[in-house]
């Protein structure tokens, strides 16, 4: 079992992982719980970092935009190129019904 592996099976074994599905490709799809922030801050802190790239990535590429409403709240929107390179990302969670297709 190499780091990797290794890695993974903790973060299993103390729940802040969890097995989501496979994907169209046979990648193991694998989501990260709020509960990481308290028992894998490590694992939290490179999720975090994750998603902020990303994030600033689609809209550099103009395929989010950003508004903010009358109490500052961010509202994102995403042109459908950008919610498909947003699902490939793992940013947003998969339909399973929609999203993977049946072998």
């Amino acid at each position: 079992m190499d780091e990797y592996d290794e890695k993974i099976a903790y973060y299993l074994e103390i729940g802040v992982v969890q097995l989501e599905g496979v994907d169209e490709y046979g990648e193991i799809i694998y989501s990260v719980s709020d509960t990481a922030k308290e028992l894998a801050p490590e694992l939290w802190q490179s999720h975090v970092e994750y998603i902020d790239n990303a994030l600033i990535d689609l809209y550099e590429s103009g395929l989010i935009t950003i508004d903010y409403d009358e109490n500052l709240e961010a509202n994102i929107g995403l042109s459908e190129e950008g919610y498909e390179k947003a699902r490939s990302l793992g940013l947003i969670e998969l339909d399973t019904d929609k999203d993977i297709p049946n072998n």
